[in-house]
Protein backbone atom coordinates (compact mmCIF):
# COMPACT_ATOMS: atom_id res chain seq x y z
CA UNK A 1 0.00 0.00 0.00
CA UNK A 2 2.74 2.41 0.59
CA UNK A 3 6.45 2.17 0.57
CA UNK A 4 8.84 2.73 3.78
CA UNK A 5 12.23 4.00 4.19
CA UNK A 6 14.70 1.72 6.21
CA UNK A 7 14.24 2.94 10.26
CA UNK A 8 16.42 5.01 11.69
CA UNK A 9 18.17 3.41 14.72
CA UNK A 10 18.07 6.70 17.07
CA UNK A 11 20.74 6.97 19.94
CA UNK A 12 19.33 4.83 22.84
CA UNK A 13 18.54 7.81 25.81
CA UNK A 14 20.86 7.82 28.90
CA UNK A 15 18.88 7.35 32.50
CA UNK A 16 21.02 8.57 35.62
CA UNK A 17 18.71 6.14 38.01
CA UNK A 18 18.49 2.89 38.00
CA UNK A 19 14.12 3.73 38.52
CA UNK A 20 13.67 5.13 35.85
CA UNK A 21 15.80 2.18 33.92
CA UNK A 22 13.29 -0.33 35.33
CA UNK A 23 10.34 2.25 34.83
CA UNK A 24 11.09 1.91 31.19
CA UNK A 25 12.09 -1.09 30.38
CA UNK A 26 8.98 -3.17 32.36
CA UNK A 27 6.55 -0.32 30.22
CA UNK A 28 8.26 -1.50 27.27
CA UNK A 29 7.50 -5.17 28.37
CA UNK A 30 4.00 -4.33 28.67
CA UNK A 31 3.75 -3.14 25.24
CA UNK A 32 6.36 -5.48 23.71
CA UNK A 33 6.52 -8.75 26.03
CA UNK A 34 9.57 -10.37 24.02
CA UNK A 35 11.35 -7.63 24.87
CA UNK A 36 11.97 -7.70 28.50
CA UNK A 37 14.91 -10.28 28.47
CA UNK A 38 17.12 -8.11 25.78
CA UNK A 39 16.39 -4.49 27.98
CA UNK A 40 17.26 -6.79 31.66
CA UNK A 41 20.66 -8.12 29.94
CA UNK A 42 22.16 -4.75 30.47
CA UNK A 43 20.46 -3.42 33.07
CA UNK A 44 20.83 -3.96 36.66
CA UNK A 45 16.93 -4.50 37.98
CA UNK A 46 16.83 -3.38 42.12
CA UNK A 47 13.55 -3.12 42.56
CA UNK A 48 9.65 -3.06 41.38
CA UNK A 49 8.04 -0.05 42.04
CA UNK A 50 4.16 0.23 42.54
CA UNK A 51 4.01 2.23 39.78
CA UNK A 52 5.05 -0.39 37.73
CA UNK A 53 2.78 -2.59 38.73
CA UNK A 54 -0.33 -0.27 37.97
CA UNK A 55 0.86 0.41 34.76
CA UNK A 56 0.84 -3.31 33.57
CA UNK A 57 -2.51 -3.43 35.23
CA UNK A 58 -4.39 0.01 34.56
CA UNK A 59 -2.60 1.58 31.43
CA UNK A 60 -6.32 2.46 30.47
CA UNK A 61 -6.83 4.34 33.74
CA UNK A 62 -6.04 8.79 33.75
CA UNK A 63 -5.12 8.38 36.98
CA UNK A 64 -2.14 6.27 35.86
CA UNK A 65 -1.03 8.44 32.84
CA UNK A 66 -1.00 11.27 35.64
CA UNK A 67 1.15 9.61 38.26
CA UNK A 68 3.72 8.44 35.40
CA UNK A 69 4.36 12.00 34.40
CA UNK A 70 4.07 13.72 37.58
CA UNK A 71 6.75 11.20 38.58
CA UNK A 72 8.60 11.30 35.27
CA UNK A 73 8.35 15.31 35.31
CA UNK A 74 10.24 15.32 39.46
CA UNK A 75 13.64 15.70 36.89
CA UNK A 76 15.60 18.86 36.80
CA UNK A 77 15.80 18.65 33.08
CA UNK A 78 12.22 17.65 31.10
CA UNK A 79 13.28 14.83 28.31
CA UNK A 80 10.83 13.58 25.66
CA UNK A 81 9.23 10.27 26.47
CA UNK A 82 9.16 8.03 23.17
CA UNK A 83 7.11 4.88 22.64
CA UNK A 84 9.07 2.45 20.54
CA UNK A 85 11.09 5.17 18.27
CA UNK A 86 11.38 9.00 17.97
CA UNK A 87 10.28 11.05 15.13
CA UNK A 88 13.79 10.59 13.26
CA UNK A 89 13.06 6.94 12.55
CA UNK A 90 10.08 7.99 10.40
CA UNK A 91 10.16 11.26 9.17
CA UNK A 92 11.18 10.18 6.18
CA UNK A 93 7.67 8.62 5.60
CA UNK A 94 5.49 11.00 7.43
CA UNK A 95 6.46 14.24 5.64
CA UNK A 96 6.36 12.52 2.32
CA UNK A 97 2.65 11.40 3.13
CA UNK A 98 1.90 14.35 4.29
CA UNK A 99 2.33 16.02 0.36
CA UNK A 100 0.59 13.18 -0.95
CA UNK A 101 -2.62 13.99 0.55
CA UNK A 102 -5.00 16.79 -1.33
CA UNK A 103 -5.89 20.13 0.79
CA UNK A 104 -6.97 23.11 0.47
CA UNK A 105 -5.39 24.19 3.26
CA UNK A 106 -3.00 23.08 6.39
CA UNK A 107 -3.76 19.08 7.23
CA UNK A 108 -5.23 18.27 10.59
CA UNK A 109 -2.65 15.85 12.20
CA UNK A 110 -3.56 14.31 15.41
CA UNK A 111 -1.02 12.35 17.65
CA UNK A 112 -3.02 10.69 19.52
CA UNK A 113 -2.05 9.41 23.28
CA UNK A 114 1.25 11.76 22.51
CA UNK A 115 2.47 11.93 26.27
CA UNK A 116 5.66 13.71 25.78
CA UNK A 117 6.85 12.54 22.82
CA UNK A 118 8.26 14.85 20.81
CA UNK A 119 6.18 13.52 17.24
CA UNK A 120 3.72 15.96 16.89
CA UNK A 121 5.88 19.21 17.49
CA UNK A 122 8.33 17.63 15.23
CA UNK A 123 5.60 17.49 12.37
CA UNK A 124 4.81 20.78 13.19
CA UNK A 125 8.59 21.91 12.82
CA UNK A 126 9.88 19.99 9.88
CA UNK A 127 6.77 19.87 7.63
CA UNK A 128 6.69 22.33 4.70
CA UNK A 129 3.15 22.14 4.24
CA UNK A 130 1.02 24.37 6.46
CA UNK A 131 -0.23 21.61 9.20
CA UNK A 132 -2.28 21.95 11.92
CA UNK A 133 -1.05 19.89 14.58
CA UNK A 134 -3.06 18.52 17.45
CA UNK A 135 -1.11 16.54 20.32
CA UNK A 136 -4.10 15.07 22.63
CA UNK A 137 -3.21 12.86 25.48
CA UNK A 138 -5.49 11.93 28.68
CA UNK A 139 -3.30 12.96 31.23
CA UNK A 140 -3.87 16.70 32.11
CA UNK A 141 -0.12 16.44 33.44
CA UNK A 142 1.70 15.57 30.23
CA UNK A 143 -0.05 18.25 28.46
CA UNK A 144 1.52 21.12 30.75
CA UNK A 145 4.81 19.26 30.40
CA UNK A 146 4.54 19.74 26.84
CA UNK A 147 3.05 22.97 26.77
CA UNK A 148 5.90 24.40 28.74
CA UNK A 149 8.49 22.74 26.96
CA UNK A 150 7.48 24.12 23.64
CA UNK A 151 6.98 27.73 24.82
CA UNK A 152 10.34 27.47 26.36
CA UNK A 153 11.96 25.77 23.49
CA UNK A 154 9.86 28.68 21.49
CA UNK A 155 9.45 26.37 18.21
CA UNK A 156 9.10 27.88 14.81
CA UNK A 157 7.38 25.75 11.98
CA UNK A 158 9.13 26.24 8.67
CA UNK A 159 5.95 26.70 7.11
CA UNK A 160 4.66 30.06 8.72
CA UNK A 161 1.14 28.99 8.53
CA UNK A 162 1.33 25.99 10.55
CA UNK A 163 -0.25 25.56 13.78
CA UNK A 164 0.31 23.53 17.05
CA UNK A 165 -1.94 22.95 20.02
CA UNK A 166 -2.37 20.82 23.21
CA UNK A 167 -5.61 19.46 24.33
CA UNK A 168 -6.30 16.74 27.26
CA UNK A 169 -8.92 14.21 25.56
CA UNK A 170 -9.78 11.00 26.49
CA UNK A 171 -8.95 8.91 23.26
CA UNK A 172 -12.39 6.92 23.62
CA UNK A 173 -13.96 10.71 23.44
CA UNK A 174 -12.86 11.78 20.18
CA UNK A 175 -16.27 11.94 18.62
CA UNK A 176 -17.05 14.58 21.10
CA UNK A 177 -14.13 17.21 20.04
CA UNK A 178 -14.07 16.27 16.64
CA UNK A 179 -16.20 16.62 13.82
CA UNK A 180 -17.17 13.51 11.37
CA UNK A 181 -14.30 13.36 8.46
CA UNK A 182 -12.46 16.54 9.67
CA UNK A 183 -9.02 15.02 10.18
CA UNK A 184 -6.17 14.03 7.75
CA UNK A 185 -3.72 12.18 9.89
CA UNK A 186 -3.96 10.61 13.16
CA UNK A 187 -0.70 8.66 14.36
CA UNK A 188 -0.97 6.18 17.09
CA UNK A 189 2.15 5.12 18.55
CA UNK A 190 1.12 2.75 21.58
CA UNK A 191 -2.15 3.97 22.48
CA UNK A 192 -4.17 1.55 21.49
CA UNK A 193 -1.49 -1.09 21.72
CA UNK A 194 -1.64 0.29 25.62
CA UNK A 195 -5.32 0.06 25.65
CA UNK A 196 -5.60 -3.72 24.16
CA UNK A 197 -2.45 -4.60 27.35
CA UNK A 198 -4.92 -3.41 29.92
CA UNK A 199 -6.75 -5.48 32.65
CA UNK A 200 -10.20 -3.76 30.73
CA UNK A 201 -8.74 -1.71 27.56
CA UNK A 202 -9.95 -4.44 25.24
CA UNK A 203 -13.47 -2.83 24.71
CA UNK A 204 -11.91 0.20 24.54
CA UNK A 205 -9.93 -0.09 21.91
CA UNK A 206 -12.12 -1.48 19.80
CA UNK A 207 -14.44 2.00 20.27
CA UNK A 208 -11.15 3.91 19.77
CA UNK A 209 -10.46 2.42 16.46
CA UNK A 210 -13.82 2.87 15.36
CA UNK A 211 -13.89 6.55 15.85
CA UNK A 212 -10.78 7.09 14.41
CA UNK A 213 -11.98 5.86 11.05
CA UNK A 214 -15.34 8.36 11.62
CA UNK A 215 -13.20 11.39 11.66
CA UNK A 216 -10.50 10.72 9.27
CA UNK A 217 -11.91 12.40 6.12
CA UNK A 218 -12.32 10.24 3.01
CA UNK A 219 -8.73 10.54 1.98
CA UNK A 220 -7.42 10.33 5.32
CA UNK A 221 -5.28 7.31 7.03
CA UNK A 222 -4.83 6.17 10.59
CA UNK A 223 -1.37 5.10 11.19
CA UNK A 224 -0.78 2.49 13.90
CA UNK A 225 3.08 1.45 15.04
CA UNK A 226 3.08 -1.67 16.76
CA UNK A 227 5.40 -4.77 16.95
CA UNK A 228 2.29 -6.96 16.93
CA UNK A 229 3.10 -9.72 14.16
CA UNK A 230 0.79 -8.92 11.01
CA UNK A 231 -0.99 -12.27 11.29
CA UNK A 232 -2.79 -11.18 14.49
CA UNK A 233 -2.87 -7.62 14.64
CA UNK A 234 -4.40 -7.02 10.29
CA UNK A 235 -7.40 -9.58 11.22
CA UNK A 236 -8.23 -7.22 14.75
CA UNK A 237 -8.19 -3.90 12.81
CA UNK A 238 -11.00 -5.30 10.05
CA UNK A 239 -12.50 -7.15 12.33
CA UNK A 240 -12.80 -4.32 15.09
CA UNK A 241 -12.96 -1.44 12.27
CA UNK A 242 -16.28 -3.20 10.92
CA UNK A 243 -19.53 -1.77 11.23
CA UNK A 244 -22.32 -3.66 9.38
CA UNK A 245 -23.79 -1.25 6.83
CA UNK A 246 -21.83 1.40 7.65
CA UNK A 247 -18.30 1.30 6.65
CA UNK A 248 -15.46 -1.50 6.46
CA UNK A 249 -11.49 -0.87 7.35
CA UNK A 250 -8.47 -1.47 4.11
CA UNK A 251 -5.63 -2.51 6.14
CA UNK A 252 -1.82 -2.43 5.10
CA UNK A 253 0.94 -2.90 6.43
CA UNK A 254 4.70 -2.68 5.74
CA UNK A 255 7.25 -3.42 8.21
CA UNK A 256 9.29 -0.17 9.47
CA UNK A 257 11.97 -2.08 10.81
CA UNK A 258 14.15 -3.26 13.61
CA UNK A 259 15.48 -1.68 17.02
CA UNK A 260 17.06 -3.44 19.69
CA UNK A 261 15.90 -6.61 18.39
CA UNK A 262 12.44 -5.99 18.13
CA UNK A 263 10.97 -6.14 14.50
CA UNK A 264 8.01 -2.87 14.11
CA UNK A 265 5.40 -2.40 11.39
CA UNK A 266 3.32 0.54 10.79
CA UNK A 267 -0.02 -0.36 10.04
CA UNK A 268 -2.37 2.17 7.68
CA UNK A 269 -6.31 1.96 8.26
CA UNK A 270 -8.38 3.80 5.81
CA UNK A 271 -12.03 3.68 6.15
CA UNK A 272 -14.12 2.49 3.29
CA UNK A 273 -18.35 3.13 3.11
CA UNK A 274 -20.28 -0.23 2.94
CA UNK A 275 -23.51 0.46 0.35
CA UNK A 276 -26.78 -0.19 2.44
Amino acid sequence: MFSWPPLRTPPVACCSQQGEILTMALILNVLSPRTLGKLFTNTRVRHHSSLTTELINNMDKKATWDRFYTENSKATNFKNFEWFFGFDAIRDFILPMLHSLPNSDALHVLDMGCGTSALGPCIYRYSPWPVQVTCADISAIAVRLMQEHTETKALQPQNTSSKLDFLELDCTHLHKHFGSESLDLILDKGTIDALLRSREGGAKASWVLKQCLKVLKASGSLLQFSDEDPDARMLWLEKEGREPGVMAADVGVQEVGELRGVTYYCYQVTARPVAQ
